[in-house]
């Protein structure tokens, strides 16, 4: 039996409907949902949420944020998100070579404005990695269903 599943940013739903399973970058380690999992509320980090249901398997980029399991759905409360399908490859390279050539310039580590162009970069090479990773025109790993005793 499913668990819905709902993911969204603050200006879009990214997925809505019933899973098997959602595997999730926690803030210490991956989570891995199951239907009837016990109720949790945690932050999520920088990473790709998989989910695997009767249609296939998609997975999100996402840049953090929050999820909530409770008995009958899970709920991602994203900071910044996207489907891997939907990712531009080009210009997320792009996006990752402005980024590195500006904190090349030297820039003073922690100022604010060095902090938003690392955020970009971590952010342009996860989009990157993801695409190679799960993009449904490759063949794609399995999604494993999480060891016993994790959650």
């Amino acid at each position: 039996m499913p668990i819905h599943c709902q993911i969204v940013t603050q200006d879009k739903s990214l997925f809505e409907g019933p899973v098997d399973i959602v595997v999730a970058p926690g803030t210490d380690g991956e989570l891995g949902i199951l239907p009837n999992h016990t109720p949790l509320l945690t932050t999520l980090e920088l990473g790709v949420i998989r989910l695997r249901h009767a249609g296939g398997e998609e997975a999100f980029t996402i840049s953090g944020g929050i999820l909530e399991v409770r008995p009958d759905v899970v709920t991602v409360l994203a900071d910044v998100g996207e489907n891997i399908d939907e990712i531009d490859e080009v210009r997320a390279e792009e996006a990752r070579q402005r980024a590195e050539k500006l904190l090349e310039e030297g820039l003073p580590p922690d100022t604010d404005e060095y902090l938003t162009i690392q955020a970009a970069l971590r952010m342009s090479n996860l989009r990157l990695d993801a695409v190679r990773k799960y993009r449904r025109s490759k063949k794609r790993p399995k999604l494993a269903a999480p060891d016993e005793g994790s959650s």
